[in-house]
């Protein structure tokens, strides 16, 4: 409450400080009597003067300057309708000349005269010259043409009076006669100001109209927000009316309009735009509207722009009074929907209160002006018009930011959930890889016949590269989400590399392809950086070489470019003579999910995201890919990464990783705890360790695991993380408690980075990521006895 006495405290001191601004802007002018005015002591330099008071009226007749003394002359007011003049003349339509005679001072400078529109057409002389008309006045309907604006015109000053003669003419409005006052001045001074009035109209409707555009726009390719699309209507429809109307700045612009098309014009835009402001404020806050009041407004608004677009001039030009009473009491039920609003405090709601306030205030003035109570003052309602469009554009802005962030927190929302669907699917894909690769290790290593090994091999192939595809599109979605980190420790990059070749060897030797490597002699010592990206996108590029080489060779190559005191810059090269890809597509290739052939009948499989997973993983550590390549003679994929220079040499042949399983039985002796609850996985496990000489205990959940720890007789524990009646983290937890330091390795489907922090806290020693071969679960066991 005490923000709405604010408002409406401000809303009376605006109307107040208005009403005082118009009452000394009300200059006491001089007066003419019996159509004469006497200006002979006023300070024509500094002022502007109406001539307003007593006119000579004709009645019925367009008369020039030598035929007035031949007719009988009554006096009229003036400004004043002839329907309310006092006088002969008390009827609407017809044609009437009037006649003054101003005195003016001996010194005095060049004058101007302001000459508004009249109802409805009108010309006028100056001392028997010609200086200005609006439209041509005539003695038939036929022959009269009506037009309406503002002129400003320049007054002989060769003499020191001047007898002004009107010819007017109305056949077509429901009013005739005069509205305002004419002024006369300083003629500099009177130009200056119809220049600045304009500028005001122009740049008024300039800023409407392109904040309509705006808001359209936003509208169209936003959210499609239907109260963001009736103000942008209301903005460019209103836009009219700032040089449509008042000064009718737009009919000096543009020459022959017809005043039949611009009054209708003048007129529809009103009305237009209170329906859409109606439309537009109950369907920003439509709980606090009532929509049968709503429709009643656009049924109203309907019906007077039908009568508008069939009836004539004097027809609808009469209900207007009636539409703006009805247009007033409507501005004010605007009011009060804001002011609910704001009440239970809706986004803008404040501003939209204001900004009413101020509409209840122009409309007021427009009202106040309309009956001669107070006068216009441009710069004000100017000043009214921003304020009232700018506070409305804050109520859209802080809406759509609302909506912005409530699209952007469900956007997270749906990357969250699609992260926990991929993080789970990979568990439970990866549970069952464990025990097919595991399987597979197992039966490749029995004394199967050849048939049989090359039968476990092509299996072993398999499950490795459905693993491949689900890592892959882990890791395309941890990029996305910006979750990736990279580990700075030492490395061996020659190492790495045999590596990479020594696992995709058998993919090398089934298609035929020589696969080698070639490293520069000058890598001397270990590099800081993080292993399992390079290996990551070394294996990517060379994978992909081998996929896409039907015959030929796939070198990769390691070369020095660069050395520095504490760096080096490695070149790592991928050459192959596979198919090639054509220029135009060879930056399409980056692209998740898409391959240079990208139709149904392809001839190469996979996801498409090797190469995009390498180039963002390149990206994020400052470089990036580089690719030369001609169709039917093969590719070469390069990039460029500068590593920080470790203390320590590399020894002189860099070592493939270590083989476990070159000694037959390396846990002879050794007794494991193995906790799993998947008996295939406990199958697996335990048959590679039991060959490999240890003994094994079995628990199939954390509190068994408890139960049947044995400090004395157990030396490392192998726990599964996800298990029911109690898990991994809590088991560890407990037995940490206790003061036991055994090593325990989890065992895991989740990828290393989704749990280490939780691993480190709960104690565990280290992590095996399901699925595991042989050699992997011998060398980290190895490391912890």
């Amino acid at each position: 409450m005490k923000m709405v006495r604010k408002i409406l405290l401000i809303w009376l001191v605006g109307l107040m400080t208005v009403v005082s601004l118009s009452a000394q802007n009300r200059t006491e002018y001089p007066v003419a009597r019996s159509g004469i005015l006497d200006l002979r002591n006023a300070d024509l330099n500094n002022e502007h003067f109406a001539l307003a008071g007593e006119w000579k009226f004709y009645p019925d007749l367009l008369l020039g300057q030598k035929q007035l003394s031949s007719y009988p002359a009554s006096t009229i007011k003036y400004p004043a309708l002839w329907s309310k003049a006092a006088g002969p003349r008390n009827v609407s339509q017809g044609i009437a000349t009037y006649s003054l005679m101003i005195l003016l001072p001996r010194k005095r400078p060049k004058l101007a005269l302001k000459v508004p529109e009249t109802f409805s057409a009108y010309t006028l002389f100056a001392n028997e010259e010609y200086i200005s008309s609006n439209g041509k006045p005539a003695a038939t309907r036929e022959q009269s043409i009506p037009f309406w604006e503002t002129r400003t015109v320049n007054l002989p000053s060769t003499t020191d009076t001047i007898h002004l003669v009107m010819q007017m003419a109305n056949y077509w409005h429901y009013k005739g006669g005069t509205f305002e006052n004419m002024l006369i001045g300083e003629r500099n001074a009177m130009y200056l100001e119809r220049n600045r009035s304009h500028a005001l109209d122009l740049l008024l409707a300039g800023c409407l109209f392109m904040g309509g555009l705006f808001f359209f726009g936003l509208f169209i390719f936003g959210r499609q927000d239907k109260p963001i699309l009736y103000f942008s209507l209301f903005c460019i429809v209103y836009s009219y009316r700032m040089i449509g109307t008042g000064d009718y700045v737009l009919h000096g612009i543009v020459s022959n309009l017809s005043w039949f098309l611009t009054v209708r014009l003048e007129y529809l835009t009103l009305v237009t735009g209170v329906g859409l402001f109606g439309k537009y404020t109950f369907l920003l806050y439509p709980e606090f509207a009532k929509k049968v009041i709503v429709n009643i407004l656009l049924l109203l608004c309907i019906i007077y722009g039908a009568i508008i677009l069939t009836a004539s001039p004097a027809i609808f030009t009469v209900l207007l009074p009636y539409f703006l009473a009805v247009m007033f009491l409507y501005i004010a039920y605007a009011f009060s929907i804001y002011l609910q609003a704001m009440r239970h405090k809706k986004s803008g709601s404040g501003y939209a209160l204001i900004s009413s306030g101020i509409m209840l205030l122009i409309f007021l003035l427009i009202n106040l002006q309309y009956f001669h109570v107070v006068i216009p003052i441009k710069g004000v309602t100017f000043a009214l018009y921003i304020a009232f469009f700018f506070l409305q554009s804050l109520v859209l802005s802080h809406r759509f930011s609302i909506r912005l962030k409530e699209a952007s927190d469900q956007a997270q929302q749906g990357l969250k959930a699609k992260s926990e669907f991929l993080s789970t699917m990979s568990h439970e894909i990866r549970t069952p890889l464990n025990s097919v690769i595991g399987m597979a290790h197992l039966l490749q290593r029995s004394n199967a016949r050849k048939d049989q090994q090359e039968n476990f091999e092509v299996l072993l192939f398999s499950a490795n590269n459905l693993l491949s595809i689900v890592n892959n599109i882990l890791d395309y979605n941890k990029i996305e989400a910006g979750r990736i980190h990279f580990e700075k420790i030492k490395m061996d990059v020659p190492s790495i590399a045999k590596n990479i070749l020594a696992g995709l060897k058998t993919l090398a030797d089934e298609k035929r392809i020589n696969l080698s490597l070639n490293v520069d002699k000058r890598i001397s010592h270990y590099v800081i950086g993080d292993p399992t990206r390079i290996a990551q996108v070394l294996n990517n590029l060379v994978h992909n070489g081998l996929k896409f080489t039907a015959e030929g060779s796939v070198v990769l190559e390691v070369k020095v470019v660069k050395t520095e005191e504490h760096f080096v810059t490695l070149l790592f090269s991928v050459t192959d003579t596979g198919i090639g890809i054509p220029f135009e597509k060879q930056q399409m290739i980056f692209e998740r999910f898409t391959q240079a052939d990208s139709s149904t009948s392809r001839r190469y499989g996979g996801t498409g995201l090797g190469l995009s997973i390498s180039q963002k993983i390149l990206e994020l550590q400052g470089t990036g890919l580089v690719i030369k390549s001609e169709p039917g003679k093969g590719s070469i994929f390069s990039f460029s990464q500068r590593f920080e220079l470790s203390g320590d040499k590399l020894a002189s042949e860099g070592a493939l990783l270590p083989n476990a399983g070159k000694e037959e039985k390396p846990f002879k002796g050794i007794n494991i705890l193995l906790v799993e609850d998947n008996p295939m996985n406990v199958l697996v496990a335990q048959t590679f360790l039991e060959r490999s000489g240890a003994s094994i205990d079995v628990a199939v959940n954390g509190q068994e695991a408890l139960d049947k720890f044995d400090k004395k007789r157990h030396r490392l524990i192998l726990m599964d993380l996800d298990m029911p009646v109690m898990d991994g983290y809590e088991a560890t937890r407990l037995l940490r408690k206790q003061g036991q330091t055994v090593p325990i390795i989890a065992l895991t489907a989740s990828l290393p980075n989704e749990v280490r922090l939780e691993v480190k806290q709960a104690g565990l020693s280290d992590i095996m990521v399901k699925p595991f071969n042989p050699d992997d679960l011998h060398r980290i066991i190895l490391q912890h006895l």
